[in-house]
């Protein structure tokens, strides 16, 4: 096995206790993270994990499923027979266990208890809960009851999303947990606040002279985040029939990213201090006066059959599990303002949506162009310069500036300075997942929504959701592989704007120029 450069800082001894572990999260996330950590010398070698699920299984047989998890989905592939991999994998232990065997929280005490006296543990015990959002009440209390809260170490709660249908249901799934648990005990994943791009973007605004100061409604025209998907809904129909692209897209990735463009510059760089400046940014978020004005500020759709990469897809009322008479959405678009002194006027425009032409998650900040009656614009079709963050699949940055064609005499062309950052580190960027495993064990909650963020959220996304409900904004059919509702083009049309192609779409009026790292 090739070795791999150890860091310095290391996680505090503790032991994983994942309910969950038999399911796909786990297989395809979890597992390869933690061994990620653990290569990279980011875990303590004072760890266990103890994998939860109702499936009977040998201890054996779920250190096979780890090994088989690793090979095919982590960044560093095992060997069964390579000693490291031998003694990662002696820190896997397997309890079946239903959640809700009051009981059974006995063993699981006394499993976790041989482990740290095993590993020397101080009684830190981490919780991950990768199980439906309506089990996580009942878990806490019977983890307390199950006496897995006494031991001297921390003990933190890692839930995942969705955290609740609507506000209501949120309010008192939080208000149950935090009877067991206080709220900076408890860690709310958002995947996406894990990806690199996404962590970048706050570093490219606050750590350049070039762009801070130009950071406002002065020189913004606006803002583009689109979160596509290629895929429909899956194996996943029941699920997202109930939920939809708003609640599944909207409340959690689509705003998150909006307050990491809005956000003003934290005073200290403390995990509280920067999750205010977020919660700002969703109170400053414009609500809807009515649901006239939902129907003109937001779109919805739903795909139909349609053709993509030359094979037929079929229509989501077609789909497995999907009510054949559903009015649940799988695109939205919308307008949105943040009403505060740096942002007033400048609208942000998000779409998500599945079965669209091309997979990718990307912030598009379009400034204002040169006035059309000064020097060179009075001759050329001088375009808006951008800067766009690549979120994922591809990772990076690019700005689009005007500059003269070469050979031309005083041709103005667009060209783009590219960054591409998973072209630079290769397969083995840290995901997203590792992120937040390792700052949950360090206690570091940046990355992770506070509750009032949760319920902010919620309570913007019900207020369109309660229009919809009233019959505000027509469900839009679009064909698989388009763009979604033309509905959506025209909410940027009535402005003066466009959407900006996306990584996956042609764009053939600008010159690439490379740009490498120093």
């Amino acid at each position: 096995m090739s070795e791999v450069k150890k860091e310095a800082v290391r996680s505090e001894g503790a032991v994983f206790i994942l309910f969950g572990a038999t399911g796909d999260l786990a297989s395809r996330k979890l597992f390869p993270a933690i061994y990620s950590l653990y290569r990279e010398g980011k875990l303590s070698d004072k760890f266990a994990v103890v994998g939860v699920a109702r499936r009977p299984k040998t201890r054996e047989q779920f250190r096979s499923d780890v090994f088989h998890s690793i090979h095919e989905f982590a960044r560093y592939k095992g060997v069964e027979t390579d000693p490291e991999w031998i003694r990662f994998a002696e820190h896997f232990e397997y309890l079946s266990l239903d959640t809700n065997d009051t009981e059974g929280y006995g063993r699981l005490n006394a499993i976790t208890q041989e482990l740290e006296a095993k590993f020397d543990i101080a009684g830190n015990r981490l919780f991950y809960l990768a199980l439906a959002p309506n089990l996580f009440g009942s878990v806490a209390h019977n983890l307390k009851a199950g006496g897995l809260l006494d031991s001297l170490g921390y003990h933190r709660l890692v839930i995942e999303k969705p955290f609740g249908f609507d506000l209501a249901s949120a309010t008192e799934l939080n208000e149950e947990i935090r009877q067991v648990f206080h709220e900076e005990e408890i860690f709310r994943i958002d995947h996406y606040l894990g990806k690199e791009m996404v962590q970048n973007i706050n570093v490219i605004r606050f750590a350049n002279a070039m762009f801070e100061p130009l950071w406002n409604n002065k020189h913004i025209a606006n803002i583009q985040i689109t979160l596509s998907e290629t895929v429909g809904v899956e194996d996943r129909g029941g699920y997202y029939d109930h939920s939809g692209a708003l609640r599944d897209m909207g409340q959690n990735h689509m705003l998150q990213m909006v307050t990491m463009i809005a956000m003003e510059a934290p005073g200290r760089l403390l995990p509280e201090d920067i999750r205010d400046e977020k919660v700002k940014v969703l109170r400053a978020l414009r609500g809807f006066a009515g649901p006239e004005e939902v129907a003109k500020r937001v779109v919805r759709g739903q795909y139909a059959a349609g053709e993509m990469k030359g094979a037929k897809k079929k229509a989501y009322r077609e789909e497995d599990k999907v009510n054949p008479d559903s009015e649940t959405e799988t695109y939205y678009a919308a307008k949105l303002f943040v009403d505060n002194f740096r942002w007033a006027g400048v609208p942000f425009y998000v779409r998500t949506g599945k079965r669209l032409p091309a997979k990718t998650t990307e912030v598009v900040v379009e400034f204002k162009k040169i006035p059309d009656n000064v020097y060179l614009a009075k001759s050329q079709n001088l375009l808006p310069n951008l800067l766009v963050f690549r979120v994922s699949p591809l990772e990076g940055i690019y700005l689009k500036i005007n500059a003269m064609q070469p050979g031309s005499e005083g041709t103005v062309i667009p060209i783009a300075m590219d960054f591409c950052q998973s072209c630079q580190v290769g397969i083995n960027t840290p995901e997203a997942y590792e992120r937040l495993i390792y700052d949950a064990t360090r206690g570091d909650s940046t990355h992770f929504t506070r509750w009032d963020e949760v319920a902010l959220a919620w309570q913007f996304v019900d207020s369109i959701a309660s229009a919809w409900a009233q019959g505000s904004g027509e469900l839009l059919p679009y064909p698989a592989g388009t763009w979604g509702p033309e509905a959506a083009d025209r909410l940027l049309g009535e402005d003066g704007f466009h959407w900006w192609p996306v990584s996956g779409q042609e764009e053939s009026d600008v010159i690439w120029v490379a740009a490498t790292p120093m």
